[in-house]
């Protein structure tokens, strides 16, 4: 990722951004680092494994400039573009690239249909079973599953996610070819998912929806990164509902209603 600034920034607070983008809440093993200096040269926090020669051609694939700096994250290609996304954000916050009084809408349509656990080799639907592909591109499922492209859409305002939805597969044999490729069987298909398979074969109409972060969207409006000022039941980091004092213990008798048991073992 190319980080611009009319300053270099001091070298203290790129140790402060590798400490940031360590944090749990982002995830990444660590950040290597790339600068651009003016006089055509670079410095980087891996000089004795790079040289100069190597160093340029990092900044002709990021298209970086005299000035810039070149951050580099690594890992499972998910969880890396998911960290550097956060990064780039939090950069353009330290930088004051980022203003509120701007209205910056974006539609994101080009969702990949299926997600790739990189642990099993297995994929998974990115939004949910029911997505439809996009028109024309079922065939690939078979070939290229990566690459199918969900007809699926988000509703990004200001690099915030206020809304998102997608069309349903509305027919037996789309939905049937779907469960396949996740790895349903026919059996398992059909205990699980008999009742929709069904309905589809008495015809059911092409539908999808959009659903809206009101919450989020009323933050943004009034210059906030976080929601916990704008929604009415907020939870602490510990996800407890401190209004209602929730999750609170349940009895005996509600757990024998349920037919559950607790396993208070750690």
């Amino acid at each position: 990722m190319q980080c611009p600034a009319e300053t270099p920034i001091p070298e203290k607070e790129i140790d402060k951004l590798i400490d940031w983008v360590k944090r749990p809440q982002v995830g990444a093993l660590g950040m290597v680092y790339a600068r651009f200096n003016e006089d055509g040269s670079f410095k980087s926090s891996v000089d004795k494994f790079y040289d100069q020669e190597d160093l340029a051609k990092w900044a002709e694939v990021t298209g970086a400039k005299p000035g810039d700096l070149i951050c580099v994250l690594s890992g499972e290609t998910n969880k890396v573009r998911a960290q550097l996304s956060a990064l780039r954000m939090e950069l353009a916050t330290r930088l004051g690239l980022r203003d509120p009084k701007v209205f910056a809408p974006l539609w994101v349509i080009d969702f990949p249909l299926l997600e790739l656990d990189e642990e099993t080799g297995h994929y998974h639907a990115m939004h949910h079973p029911f997505t439809s592909p996009k028109p024309g591109q079922i065939e690939l499922l078979d070939t290229h599953p990566g690459d199918v492209k969900a007809n699926a859409y988000d509703l990004v305002l200001n690099g915030n996610e206020i809304g998102g939805g997608s069309i349903r597969i509305h027919d037996k044999a789309t939905q049937a070819i779907m469960l396949k490729h996740l790895g349903f069987s026919d059996e398992d298909a059909k205990a699980q998912f008999g009742f929709l398979m069904d309905a589809f074969e008495y015809g059911a109409p092409p539908h999808g929806g959009l659903a809206f972060g009101l919450d989020r969207l009323v933050a943004i409006l009034g210059g906030q990164e976080t929601i916990r000022d704008f929604i009415a039941f907020p939870k602490n980091n510990s996800g407890r509902d401190v209004m209602i004092d929730a999750p609170a213990p349940i009895d005996d008798h509600q757990l024998k209603e349920l037919s559950l048991k607790l396993n208070l073992k750690s």
